[in-house]
């Protein structure tokens, strides 16, 4: 950091020196021109954010801490004004105490402590802890030069070290896993329905639970019988129901499955993506069928769903994982749908 922190205040000199014989009229066009390309590229960037390293953060810190925050807030940064000053704060307070290099007192210091060398996976002790003992043994080094000793070999801080990310616990629970949603769909009349919908995560297979205008308590409850009395669940293992956080599913929804050993985990808030599986298909469904077809009313609502359940279900997997076959579509239609016609 010391190093690329000198190399970029020494380059910054020299563009500062071949700025003296320019006039300010070239320094204006010049300025007007970085600000343009500046737009242009946080444009293209979009939600993505900059990247700085600790040197640059350290030059803009030490570049803008004097100006004014009514002058910070003028210029086109592409850090707000209180990051930069947080910046500058964050250096003031860092003590100059380099990095142990390898094979320093530091690192010979963390080789021969027990529990240290071991690993992460055997060891409880937190990167202060760590630092705490090094204290105890007559070691002067800074805490985030232990942090990054520690780092560089790959070991998380403690909270990290034995917890189960969301992505594993979906895959070491796809067989057991269910997930559920409610999506909205208008007629031609303008009435608003609301579906309900279940994905098993292992076999990609649908099933529509039903469709109403009032998705009352009641309903809900009848559902969730439904979703536990289905007969095509014999074969069916689930232990854990994903859903989001929806006013629409009562606390009776969630009880009925835990009668049945189904547990009920809630999403975090305004978090889709840990409900990917479902929300991608409710996305497939209203692209494909809600957005391509002209809704009468509830009856041809339910029937145009159970002709999408059996497509879904009938139709082989695109995905590239080791799915079982959607299972066959079952004789019975959802409540409310049309008749089949005889010729």
């Amino acid at each position: 950091m010391l190093l690329r922190l000198a190399y970029l205040d020494v380059a910054n000199v020299f563009a500062l020196l071949r700025l003296l014989p320019v006039s300010s009229r070239d320094n204006d066009a010049e300025i007007l021109a970085l600000r343009h390309q500046l737009s242009v590229v946080q444009r293209q960037l979009g939600p993505s954010r900059v990247r700085f390293t600790p040197g640059d953060r350290a030059l803009l810190a030490a570049l803008l801490h004097r100006l004014p925050r009514d002058v910070l807030k003028r210029l086109h940064l592409v850090a707000c004004p209180d990051t930069v000053l947080c910046w500058h704060r964050d250096v003031v307070a860092r003590p100059a105490v380099p990095a142990p290099a390898p094979g320093s007192a530091a690192h010979r210091a963390l080789d021969s402590r027990p529990g240290v060398a071991t690993g992460p996976r055997e060891s409880r002790m937190g990167y202060r802890r760590v630092h705490g003992e090094l204290l105890v043994l007559g070691v002067k080094v800074a805490a985030y030069a232990v942090w990054e000793i520690l780092h560089d070999a790959g070991i998380d801080p403690v909270p990290e070290r034995s917890s189960t990310t969301w992505a594993g616990f979906l895959r070491s629970q796809a067989e057991a896993l269910l997930a559920c949603d409610f999506f909205e769909t208008v007629t031609l009349s303008g009435a608003r329905l609301h579906v309900l919908a279940v994905i098993e995560h292992a076999s990609r297979r649908i099933r529509i639970l039903g469709a109403t205008a009032h998705p009352t308590a009641s309903w809900a409850a009848q559902a969730a019988r439904d979703l536990v009395m289905d007969p095509g669940d014999a074969g069916c293992r689930a232990r854990f129901l994903i859903r989001d956080r929806d006013g629409k599913f009562p606390d009776l929804f969630d009880a009925i499955l835990a009668d049945a050993g189904i547990n009920v985990v809630l999403s975090g808030v305004r978090m889709p993506r840990m409900n990917s599986i479902m929300e991608r298909w409710v996305q497939t469904c209203q692209r494909e069928l809600s957005d391509r077809t002209l809704i009468w009313n509830l009856a041809h609502l339910l029937h145009a769903l159970r002709e999408f359940e059996q497509s879904c279900n009938g139709a082989p997997a695109a995905s590239g994982h080791r799915e079982r076959p959607p299972a066959p579509a079952t004789a019975r239609a959802p409540r409310g749908s049309w008749p089949n016609r005889q010729p």
